[in-house]
């Protein structure tokens, strides 16, 4: 089922506008291969600097890049959320706190290759996504073979992913599908401390009150 769009979301998008830099309507879908590249973003103009940038998939309301947004000024935030309702959130948030170095985009992760230049992330975070338990929905997963190949392309020569889940058959999947898929699984915890460098999420929060372990991976490319 799809989600009821808000009250007044495109009045309220409309008011974040300078911080939401990609909008994926239905529109995508039947645009041509040619058009589809044609959205490819220019991050030195949207940022105004070229310095390095970490990508958040699944931003959700955002707190996660908009603390790291304050902690790192000197550092450029990319948020993905594909649900409008709730990246218009992140973006009221974001504009509210007054960070400069925090960009949104209101894309499904699958088609960013279309919207983001080759090698321009240094570093792409996976914070709480879902899971997709089923079997039949594993190719779903951002930690997938699809996925990774996608990151692989996104991903500076330098650059890793990292990722945090409170299911532990998730973070054992994942770490194999890494392996599989040739990159190199550098650190895994299964009982993450609470970070003294990172904001937690809306997820880790709420998990780590209701006591249940974290679990997180670094992986980076095999050259």
């Amino acid at each position: 089922m799809r989600m009821r769009l808000k009250k007044h979301l495109e009045e309220r998008i409309a008011q974040v506008s300078d911080l939401i830099v990609a909008r994926e309507g239905d529109y995508f879908y039947k645009l041509s291969e040619k058009e589809k590249q044609a959205l490819r973003m220019d991050l030195h103009n949207i940022f105004g600097n070229d310095r390095p940038i970490v990508l958040e998939l699944g931003c959700g309301k955002g707190a996660w890049s908009i603390g790291m947004a304050q902690m790192y000024p000197y550092t450029n935030f990319l948020a993905v959320e594909k649900l409008s309702n709730v990246i218009v959130a992140a973006g009221e948030q974001a504009k509210a706190a007054g960070v400069n170095n925090l960009r949104f985009a209101n894309v499904r992760a699958e088609n960013l290759g279309y919207w983001l230049p080759k090698h321009c992330a240094q570093r792409i975070a996976l914070n709480f996504s879902c899971p997709f338990p089923k079997k039949t929905y594993a190719n779903r997963r951002l930690t997938s073979a699809r996925f990774l190949e996608l990151y692989r392309d996104l991903l500076t020569d330098d650059g890793y992913v990292t990722q945090k889940t409170d299911n532990c058959d998730f973070i054992t999947w994942s770490a194999e599908s890494f392996l599989e898929n040739n990159f190199i699984v550098s650190e895994i915890n299964t009982d993450t401390p609470l970070s003294e460098t990172e904001p937690a999420t809306e997820y880790e929060t709420k998990f780590r009150a209701d006591g249940k372990p974290i679990y997180s991976l670094s992986a980076h490319i095999a050259r």
